[in-house]
């Protein structure tokens, strides 16, 4: 059974969502600022953010970013029009797409990965606050 929701309850989750909210603003700005679209940045981060290999597939990157698979090739293919990414055949499996960060897309990430982690950062200490609080309710 699912616990109750007290008003102090709502009070903090209203709390937490705005925060997120407040988070999400600040990345979209920051990435129109450098000169790509908001999913544009997501997405590269997700690329980047890939520990076993320096690619993921289109299927991949489709998953990640919770859109569908036909929307992640036509935004791949937006980002290689803008050098943000290269696109190559999966020599194992020829009906995958690699995608991987491109020069120009790497360098992009490098000036937006710092100020993002400046901001997480800066907000953390309220997300766990609010957080710790919810769970304290639990």
């Amino acid at each position: 059974m699912l616990p109750a929701v007290s008003p102090t309850d709502y009070e903090h989750l209203a709390a937490f969502r705005h925060a997120l909210r407040e988070f999400l603003h600040f990345s979209e700005e920051a990435a129109l600022a450098a000169g790509v679209a908001p999913q544009q940045h997501q997405a590269m981060l997700v690329i980047r953010g890939r520990r076993e290999r320096d690619y993921l597939t289109v299927g991949e990157l489709a998953a990640q970013l919770k859109i569908k698979h036909h929307s992640a090739v036509g935004l791949v293919s937006r980002m290689e029009e803008e050098r943000l990414v290269k696109k190559s055949d999966d020599p194992s499996n020829y009906r995958q797409v690699r995608v991987e960060l491109a020069a120009r897309g790497r360098r992009i990430l490098e000036k937006l990965s710092p100020v993002h982690k400046a901001e997480l950062a800066r907000i953390g200490p309220t997300l766990r606050g609010i957080l710790h609080q919810l769970e304290a309710a639990t």
